[in-house]
């Protein structure tokens, strides 16, 4: 899952070498965060959040098909 955020917010900003993901487990599943450069978070982000929603769907169809949970922050 950690690939997949990479390659999607590197495909998205304007300077790709920024992007930075961590992956933490706890009780609750896996948390992702996403960290860009501040001037591309907009972008991460998007219009009402459009791009980050999506992000976070499509986290959570992977971690459900691995028989986990999933949530995605971006920092």
């Amino acid at each position: 899952m950690k690939e997949l955020v990479e390659f999607i917010a590197k495909a998205i900003v304007n300077s790709p070498d920024s992007v930075v993901v961590t992956e933490e487990s706890g009780e609750q599943g896996i948390t992702l965060k996403l960290q860009v450069a501040d001037e591309d978070k907009g972008r991460v982000i998007g219009k009402q959040g459009r791009v980050a929603q999506a992000m976070r769907t499509l986290i959570r169809v992977k971690a459900a098909k691995e028989g986990t949970r999933a949530s995605l922050e971006i920092i």
